[in-house]
């Protein structure tokens, strides 16, 4: 998916999110905000969004020194889910429909998002998008696809919703990799909160080696491209994983709640839309 001038002020909005996160000197943040709109000059819209943002972020820390802003927002995060994942699972288990109600869970934790809002309220997500259509539902052809698949790889987003990865891994019941961010980046998971979020028990974790907000395939390591080509079916979890795969023509599921008007459009979704969509071909 290619950048849009949408992109940029929202870009922007979270360089000085993130700058105010990672320190108290004013100068410091709009030097933050100098360097971040200097970058739209000679930055290619034919890139996805997250491939952007990496300069960005890259600027905080080498301004600040601090790695990762976002690190105990991401460990409140986790916490938090953490708190409900036993009600959760017994709600699961007592469903007419267990893997949608999993899948359902798993979108619910994409509302925490620290790079497009900071403002949510978990408890009450999770109740809408227990009852809310999806404007998107390619449902059946993923039942179907998980009964014959034997090379999983599920691409994780945000810290929180680790937890509700987990729910939706220990339904299926089938062995998966589970790939996380290289590196610190907004709230996004990385091995560290990977394993906070007891995601070793369920499944194998590695690193993507992608530095981005979301899969870009030129910034992944070899382990990981190795794992990419050989999956027969591939989860992807969030707006940034999506704005980084969407022209692939793979066998991908794409769980997330349209969060931004850019990727409304792009999916002709309404904000606020959740979807489970099957980015393969079919004939």
């Amino acid at each position: 998916m290619k950048t849009f001038l949408d992109c940029f002020p929202c870009i922007m909005e979270q360089a000085l999110k993130t700058a105010r996160l990672a320190t108290q000197d004013e100068a410091k943040i709009k030097e933050i905000l100098d360097r971040t709109g200097e970058m739209f000059r000679n930055m290619s819209m034919l890139l996805p969004p997250p491939q952007l943002s990496v300069k960005m972020y890259q600027t905080v820390s080498e301004i600040t020194g601090n790695i990762d802003p976002y690190k105990s927002l991401k460990l409140a995060h986790i916490e938090e889910a953490n708190k409900l994942f036993e009600s959760l699972k017994i709600l699961i288990q007592d469903s007419k429909e267990p893997l949608l109600t999993a899948i359902r869970l798993s979108i619910a934790g994409n509302v925490i998002d620290l790079g497009v809002k900071t403002d949510f309220s978990l408890e009450e997500d999770i109740q809408k998008i227990l009852k809310q259509d999806f404007a998107i539902f390619d449902y059946e052809d993923f039942k179907n696809d998980i009964l014959k698949a034997r090379r999983i790889l599920y691409l994780g987003d945000n810290s929180g919703e680790t937890v509700f990865d987990k729910l939706l891994i220990e339904t299926i019941d089938k062995p998966i990799t589970y790939a996380v961010r290289e590196t610190p980046i907004i709230n996004d998971a990385t091995l560290k909160e990977a394993r906070l979020s007891g995601l070793h028990e369920v499944a194998n974790l590695i690193s993507s080696g992608c530095p981005a907000p979301g899969t870009i395939l030129d910034l992944c390591n070899e382990e990981f491209l190795d794992l990419y080509n050989d999956a027969d079916l591939i989860i992807s979890k969030g707006q940034g994983n999506f704005e980084g795969l969407s022209d692939e023509n793979r066998n991908i599921y794409f769980l997330l709640k349209a969060k931004c008007k850019v990727i409304a459009s792009h999916l002709n979704v309404s904000l606020g839309d959740i979807v489970l969509k099957s980015n393969k071909k079919r004939g």
